[in-house]
C-alpha cells in the first residue's frame, strides 16, 4: 500500500483536496485534526506540552490553542519546541492507522513534510498550490485570525518554489470543478 503525502501551505486547500480523496473511497489521515485529538487525550503529550509552555496553556482540561499559537507563533524556537513533541505522537497515531486500513494507497494531509525532513516516508507527495492573498482571505475567514497573525504562521511554512520539485503531483487550487478532476487523474495514476 502506497502512502501518498499532501501537503501545501496554510489555507491553499488541502483540506477540501483530502475530501476530494476521501469520496473516491480512499483511506485518509489528517495529521492537524490527530494533533488536535492528541494534544487533549494522550497524557505523555498533554505532560509535556505543560512543561515546556506552563500549566496555564490548558484551561479545565482542555489545550487553549489561541494561547499557545500566540507564544509559538512569535517564537521559532518554541514552534520548533512544540512540533517536536506532537509530530512522533501523531507518527505513532498514523502507523496505528495504517494498521487499521487497507487498499491502493493513503492519502496523509500534512502541512509540514519538507519542514520536518519527512519526504522520504512517502511514496508519493502531492502538493496543493494557491495564491497568497487568496490563502490569507480563506484563513482569517475560517480560523477569525488577523492578517498578521495569518501571514506570521505563513512566514513559519517552506515557500512553495523550494520544494515544488520534490513533488510527484502539483494541483492548483483556483476552482472546485477543476479540483476534483485534478484529484481524479491522480486517483487513476495512483491505482495502475
Amino acid at each position: 500500500m502506497k502512502i501518498v503525502g499532501l501537503t501545501g501551505g496554510i489555507g491553499s486547500g488541502k483540506s477540501t483536496v483530502l475530501n476530494q480523496f476521501k469520496n473516491l473511497g480512499i483511506n485518509t489521515y489528517c495529521a492537524d485534526k490527530a494533533s488536535k485529538k492528541l494534544i487533549n487525550s494522550d497524557k505523555d503529550l498533554i505532560k509535556s506540552i505543560k512543561n515546556l509552555f506552563g500549566n496555564n496553556v490548558y484551561e479545565n482540561d482542555v489545550l487553549n490553542t489561541a494561547k499557545l499559537s500566540k507564544i509559538v507563533f512569535q517564537d521559532p524556537n518554541k514552534l520548533k519546541s512544540l512540533n517536536s513533541i506532537i509530530h512522533p505522537a501523531v507518527a505513532k497515531d498514523f502507523e496505528s492507522f495504517i494498521k487499521n486500513n487497507n487498499g491502493d494507497y493513503i492519502v496523509k494531509e500534512v502541512a509540514i513534510i519538507f519542514e520536518t525532513n519527512t519526504e522520504d516516508n512517502y511514496d508519493k507527495i502531492i502538493l496543493i498550490r494557491a495564491p497568497l492573498e487568496e490563502r490569507i482571505k480563506r484563513v482569517i475567514l475560517r480560523d477569525n485570525l488577523s492578517r498578521e497573525d495569518v501571514i506570521r504562521r505563513v512566514n513559519n511554512q517552506i515557500d512553495d518554489s523550494t520544494i515544488i520539485d520534490n513533488c510527484d503531483y502539483i494541483i492548483d487550487n483556483n476552482n472546485l470543478k477543476d479540483l476534483k478532476e485534478k484529484v481524479l487523474k491522480i486517483h487513476k495514476d495512483l491505482i495502475r
